[in-house]
């Protein structure tokens, strides 16, 4: 008769030392009674002990970022370094975890490795959250007893990669979060301002100018169909969301697309060259061999179009080619990345190459985000200052024209 295994739970306790000392803290355990039995044998005298409570928001149970893998390589790689036994630094992270998915995804992998499985297999349960390249890593380590200094290699990979990422984001969304505002504010405006406006001038009994006559038309528009303008906004940015998700082609031009935007299109390349190479460098030192390392790269540079370009350059790979020429022949690398791809093949230290070409765009894209921010700033501002001056100037035209006339 199977036995029903029962979960660990986080559990809240206070106690008093030998000293009389209060004390409180937490800890991992099946049952209550194994957490006053690990008290005492710490000289602790337990006073109460009870589970953690659930969080009243769900917002601790949301869904497991790339940040929080980032976080969790860091912390498991650190204390591998440190001689913290596997399991025990699984416990370690599972206690500090506020995210109650994070949490119970952890414990699974402890209990996975504690029932004699490897740590590259408990991790091949979680395909979204670690990738092929994650568990092809790990178990390079694995394989060569280098477990601690690979997850020291991802940590740093996922680290760099959202820090990216995040610089662009933040780069991006502020603008569009300004936008947004101010098409909001416009079309309060519209609805809302304009037609009182509108009521005065139709007192007056006088022409309006041709300015003031299309902000009112457009604001009798908005009124009418403002409804239906917003349902069709949505569906276009739903219908575009899915087609890029269904639609490989379609996400294919998206990228490529998005490459040729000025400035930003650039940011997007440079970002999309430095995981190219962090990504390949980090996987071929771990031992992985070339071809199967750029089947993995496919998959992992954000961008299509260079996913598509590392799966060509694995087919030149596995039939022959350098590494530098079939980067060449792809046609999306700058020369300066294929020679020293290059000089890495001849001197035996691809690896090593292809980091210092990933620190440098890397340190390119964050210089170029910073400018980006500081030149949409002051455009932004403008911007905003040409919708609302726009309205302004059109609703007061007639009270000029009319105080021209007295």
């Amino acid at each position: 008769m199977a036995t029903t295994q029962v979960q660990p739970t986080v559990f809240l306790w206070q106690g008093r030392d030998k000293r009389g000392t209060k004390l409180k803290g937490q800890q991992i355990a099946t049952t209550p009674n194994l957490v006053r039995a690990e008290l005492r044998r710490q000289g602790i005298n337990p006073i109460s002990v009870k589970k953690k409570p659930k969080p009243l928001f769900g917002g601790a149970g949301g869904r497991i970022s790339a940040k929080d893998i980032a976080v969790f390589s860091r912390q498991l790689a650190t204390m591998l370094k440190s001689g913290v036994p596997l399991v025990t630094a699984f416990q370690i992270i599972s206690g500090g975890v506020k995210n109650a998915k994070m949490r119970a995804m952890v414990d699974k992998i402890r209990a996975d490795v504690e029932s004699g499985s490897s740590l590259h297999e408990a991790l091949e349960e979680y395909p979204v959250q670690f990738d092929e390249l994650y568990t092809n890593l790990v178990k390079a380590g694995e394989s060569a007893g280098v477990l601690d200094t690979i997850l020291d290699d991802i940590a740093t990979h996922k680290e760099r990669i959202e820090s990216i990422k995040g610089k662009i984001k933040k780069a991006l969304y502020y603008p569009a979060a300004v936008i947004a505002v101010a098409i909001i504010v416009s079309s309060i405006l519209l609805i809302y301002v304009i037609p009182q406006f509108e009521g005065i001038f139709k007192s007056f009994g006088a022409d309006l100018p041709a300015f003031t006559k299309m902000v009112v038309n457009a604001s009798r528009y908005l009124r009418a169909n403002g409804l239906y303008v917003l349902v069709g906004f949505i569906a276009v940015v739903t219908g575009l969301i899915m087609a890029k998700k269904r639609s490989t082609k379609f996400a294919h031009w998206i990228d490529r697309t998005s490459l040729k935007i000025p400035i930003v299109g650039k940011i997007l390349e440079q970002a999309a060259i430095a995981r190219f190479c962090r990504t390949l460098a980090i996987t071929f030192a771990a031992g992985v061999p070339l071809v199967d390392a750029l089947r993995i790269v496919s998959g992992a540079t954000g961008n299509r179009v260079f996913d598509l370009a590392a799966a060509r350059i694995r087919e030149d790979v596995a039939v022959g080619h350098q590494l530098q020429m079939a980067m060449q022949q792809v046609g999306v690398f700058p020369s300066m990345v294929i020679q020293m791809a290059a000089i890495g093949e001849e001197a035996g230290s691809l690896d090593e190459m292809l980091i210092k070409v990933a620190e440098a765009y890397e340190e390119e894209v964050s210089n170029a985000v910073d400018a980006l921010s500081s030149l949409l700033e002051p455009l932004i501002i403008i911007f905003i200052g040409v919708i609302v001056g726009t309205m302004v100037i059109a609703m007061y035209l007639p009270i000029f024209k009319m105080a021209a006339v007295i």
